[in-house]
């Protein structure tokens, strides 16, 4: 039997239609969702200890930063600049199609310098309750002492928060803005592949968590 809807006939759709239809829009859905509000991402290094963790597994908010149309500069949604603090997830200088996360401690125009493992920001020292030190030596290098510099129009100065075995803007450079792809919002999921069990192999003290 024919459903008739609104004064016209309409054949009802088969169930395999159906099906495809709703898995056509779920994955668009998916693909809105990913290109335009959040991305999921997962920590493999220890760059960022104890802030984030090798097996934390965070959602990117790729709204804050603003929205452009993918492949073109045609701006949707402006949104804020990143700020002193943010942690971001951003393409690596070297190598665009690795993700990199780090914590911008130089928006443009600040002036960046490490004195013996301090972080100075216009010659004023930064206070970083955050930040971690494993190695107590002060090494002759951009590790330990760096600059000065200063950040550049439209670029950002990048470091970890575990300072001494952290890959950054003390050994690369500058980070463009445009290479800025989202700012780290909330672990979902933690994993520890060393634990002793499986059970404590989940971080459940870690799921939901805000990162900051």
């Amino acid at each position: 039997m024919s459903e008739i809807l609104g004064g016209g006939r309409r054949r009802k759709k088969s169930l395999v239609r159906e099906y495809a239809e709703a898995l056509v829009l779920a994955l668009l859905l998916a693909l809105v969702i990913r290109t335009f509000i959040v991305q999921s991402f997962k920590i493999p290094s220890e760059s960022m200890m104890n802030t984030l963790l090798v097996g934390d597994y965070l959602l990117g908010d790729k709204f804050s930063y603003g929205l452009k149309i993918p492949f073109t500069d045609i701006s949707i949604y402006d949104g804020r600049d990143p700020q002193r603090g943010d942690i971001v997830i951003f393409a690596y200088p070297k190598d665009p199609s690795i993700d990199f996360i780090k914590r911008i401690v130089g928006v443009p125009g600040d002036v960046i310098e490490v004195r013996n493992k301090q972080l100075y920001r216009n010659n004023e020292p930064v206070r970083e309750g955050f930040i971690r030190f494993t190695d107590p030596d002060n090494i002759m290098g951009v590790r330990d002492n760096y600059g000065p510099v200063t950040v550049p129009e439209g670029h950002y100065f990048m470091m970890g928060d575990n300072r001494d075995n952290s890959q950054d803007s003390r050994f690369w450079g500058f980070v463009s803005r445009d290479a800025i792809r989202a700012r780290a919002w909330r672990i979902y999921w933690s994993w520890d592949s060393e634990a002793d069990s499986l059970l404590r192999s989940v971080r459940f003290d870690r799921l939901g968590k805000a990162i900051e």
